[in-house]
C-alpha cells in the first residue's frame, strides 16, 4: 500500500517548537518533492513550505526564519521543524508527495494537527 504517514503533531505554547515527520510507505522518497500544507479551521488550505527531491527548500513568507525542511532518503523521511509557533500556525499540517514544488500532489499524508495555544 502506498502511503504517506505523518507524526509529531500535537499542542504546544506560543513560542514552543515542534517536529513534523513525514514517512513514506511502499515507495521511495527520493524521486519526490514533498510539499507540507496546512489547514486552519474555516480557513482553505495552504502550502507552507516545499523541499524538493534535491534538498531545496521553499518557505511561505510568514514562516521564514521559523520553519525548516529537511529530508532524509535513507529512511524514507521528510522532517518539518517548526520553531517561535503562534496561534496563527494552529491548524492540520499534511505532507504531500510532488514530482516538482507547486505541482500536482500524488501522495497525502492523513494529517497532523498542530495547536498553538497557553
Amino acid at each position: 500500500q502506498l502511503q504517506l504517514v505523518e507524526s509529531g503533531g500535537g499542542l504546544v505554547q506560543p513560542g514552543g517548537s515542534l517536529r513534523l515527520s513525514c514517512a513514506a510507505s511502499g515507495f521511495t522518497l527520493d524521486e519526490y518533492a514533498i510539499g507540507w500544507f496546512r489547514q486552519a479551521p474555516e480557513k482553505g488550505r495552504e502550502g507552507v513550505s516545499c523541499i524538493s527531491s534535491d534538498g531545496r527548500p521553499y518557505y511561505l513568507n510568514s514562516v521564514k526564519g521559523r520553519f525548516a525542511s529537511s529530508r532524509d532518503n535513507a529512511k524514507n523521511t521528510v522532517y518539518l521543524q517548526m520553531n517561535s509557533l503562534q496561534p496563527e500556525d494552529t491548524g492540520v499540517y499534511y505532507c504531500a508527495a510532488v514530482k516538482v514544488c507547486g505541482g500536482k500532489v500524488d501522495y497525502w499524508g492523513q494529517g497532523a494537527q498542530v495547536t498553538v495555544s497557553s
